[in-house]
């Protein structure tokens, strides 16, 4: 009997396999012109198209993976225990290092979008939002330190040995991506112990360089204010903007300091004092400008807006060891950082560094005037 094309899908079904479990699947095949109109009686379990099929089928080799790997595991760490440890740790840093490539990525895709903004908006980059200011500052950061590890993979077999040191130095050559939560809180308290073996060296700075004072008054406001630091006081804002003028320009402006003094500040941003004293004045106005700007940006956003763990980063970034504040000191502090920098000019940059110890050595301890 002829079969016309019209009668083609209607009536049959076909088995696809779904996960492990097969699943009848109308797909009507081919019924006869003049066949009787009363359609026959099939009992269709469930309807799935190719792509459900093809997701149950991935879905069931990845289980059957999943039960592999843990068959195998279960293997070594009843027979080699000792490599199970090794092979442990391995596969953590593994996953690690993949998650923190994928971060870091996510975040470039994000300034690419932050600055394609800014282009189309004709928004300079002191305008823009806090948070999007402070993920520009960071991923720069980041692309700095991670670039002389790229650079050192380059090499045929090179990169054998970068992953030792990386697991070797964590902390010097991988960036906060690749950190664990454990690794990021603690790297943060050696970081700020590396910044706080210079603390001294800074007020005692200052205190030298008021032999260089002409006016009586402002002479005596700074050995006052470094006097307070010394005796366990944290000052207020009001004793740093009594001696804001000498900052401004000789001898304690950005760039008429002792050369000693600047290489005291860099530590405050991580900074190499390896440098000519041209070199370092420039980069520590450039940094201090930046924070300037974010502090102006925290400002127009609203300290309130701000969530605790964006919080502690910027009492960190300006000095201070959140380690042991609580959320209320954090805001507090950041809060008094605030109402000093906000009235700061350009030009006096240098009180801005030099607050960062003068601001932060003594806190949360009892003011006394």
């Amino acid at each position: 009997m002829a079969l016309s094309c019209r009668g083609i899908c209607r009536g049959a079904s076909v088995i696809l396999l779904y996960g492990k479990q097969p699943v009848r699947v109308k797909a009507s095949l081919c019924t006869p012109r003049l066949a009787s109109s009363k359609p026959s009686s099939l009992w269709f379990v469930r309807h799935y198209s190719p792509s459900q099929a093809r997701h149950g089928i991935g879905r069931s080799v990845v289980s059957s993976l999943k039960w592999a790997n843990e068959k195998y595991e279960r293997f070594l760490q009843r027979r080699f225990p000792r490599f199970f440890v090794l092979y442990q740790t391995f596969m953590r840093g593994f996953l690690l290092f993949c998650k923190g490539f994928r971060l870091l990525f996510e975040d470039g895709k994000e300034v690419q979008k932050i600055v394609f903004r800014m282009i189309s908006d004709k928004t300079s980059h002191a305008n823009l939002p806090y948070r999007d200011m402070e993920k520009i500052r960071q991923v720069r950061r980041d692309l700095i330190k991670a670039i002389p590890l790229v650079i050192l993979s380059i090499p045929p077999f090179a990169n054998y040995l970068v992953f030792m040191l990386m697991y070797l130095y964590p902390r010097q050559l991988l960036i906060r991506h690749f950190w664990t939560p454990q690794q990021l809180v603690d790297f943060q308290v050696a970081y700020h112990n590396q910044r706080a073996r210079h603390h001294w060296a800074v007020v005692k700075g200052l205190e030298s360089t008021s032999n260089s004072v002409q006016d009586t008054r402002l002479k005596r406001h700074l050995l006052e204010l470094c006097s307070k630091v010394r005796s366990g006081v944290h000052p207020v804002v009001s004793d740093v903007h009594a001696v804001r003028t000498l900052f401004s320009g000789p001898p304690l402006g950005i760039k008429k300091m002792y050369a000693n003094q600047m290489r005291h500040l860099c530590p405050l941003l991580f900074l190499t004092p390896r440098l000519p004293a041209f070199w370092i004045s420039g980069r520590l106005n450039s940094h201090a400008l930046e924070l300037m700007q974010l502090d102006r940006a925290i400002i127009r956003l609203g300290l309130h807006q701000l969530n605790d763990s964006e919080l502690r980063e910027a009492c960190f970034v300006r000095g201070l060891n959140p380690e042991r504040l609580s959320p209320g000191q954090l805001r507090e502090w950041l809060t008094q950082w605030l109402q000093f920098s906000a009235h700061l000019r350009e030009s006096e940059t240098s009180l801005y560094l030099h607050c960062m110890v003068l601001l932060t050595v003594n806190y949360p301890k009892q003011q006394r005037h």
